[in-house]
């Protein structure tokens, strides 16, 4: 009985030691993907889409979403190591809460059932996630947060909005026209890319 219990305990800590070094792998990956920005034609410059998230909901998927929140996690604090912050950590916590939003409630849904269907339906759902609780903490954290760090007043970062859009007006209006559309290009775009090549990549991180 013994010698099974050791054994056990061996596969456990090979697994858990095999789990910390595949999400530094995927986290130090989501961070090199962080300095690839796009600037998008209806949005102000400071909105540039990456795809940091494809290494995130990877692991989401193959690992678990726990997991794939720590890639997460990990991946904001290497950044906030090479970067540092204006906002005293608070745009580093909006930017965590917004990408769990969009992978763990995938990674949740893909769990219960692993088929394509059932990770198109996590992804949708996550997608749809993020861009709603993307518009709430853009328009009362993340906006608020940065026109005091930057010293400038929240209606001139709306006119940002506003000169790459005209229907851009108010702050609903660049919620609505600049962040939304933003944060739903962005699940869509993670989606397709993870849906590609999910099942090419997929026996790398096999947990046994």
């Amino acid at each position: 009985m013994s010698s099974e219990t050791n054994v056990a305990e061996k596969q456990m800590h090979k697994t858990g030691v095999k789990m910390v070094v595949q999400v530094g792998m995927l986290a130090a990956l989501a961070l090199i993907l962080m300095f690839f920005e796009i600037p998008l034609p209806f949005a102000p410059a400071f909105y540039e889409i990456d795809f940091s998230e494809v290494p995130v909901l990877i692991g989401c998927f193959t690992m678990g979403p726990m997991a794939g929140a720590a890639v997460e996690l990990v991946k904001i604090l290497l950044a906030l190591v090479l970067k540092g912050t204006t906002t005293a950590g608070v745009g580093e916590l909006a930017n965590f809460i917004i990408g769990c939003s969009f992978c763990v409630p995938a990674g949740l849904i893909y769990k219960k059932n692993r088929t394509r269907k059932s990770a198109l339906i996590g992804m949708g759902t996550g997608t749809i996630l993020m861009t709603v609780i993307g518009c709430v903490i853009n328009a009362f954290v993340l906006l608020p947060v940065y026109s005091a760090a930057f010293g400038m007043p929240l209606e001139a970062l709306v006119d940002m909005g506003t000169a790459v859009n005209s229907h851009i007006t108010n702050l609903t209006t660049f919620v609505m026209l600049a962040v939304a559309p933003f944060n739903l290009l962005k699940g869509i775009l993670v989606s397709v890319i993870v849906f590609l090549i999910y099942k090419k990549i997929s026996p790398i991180f096999k947990m046994h």
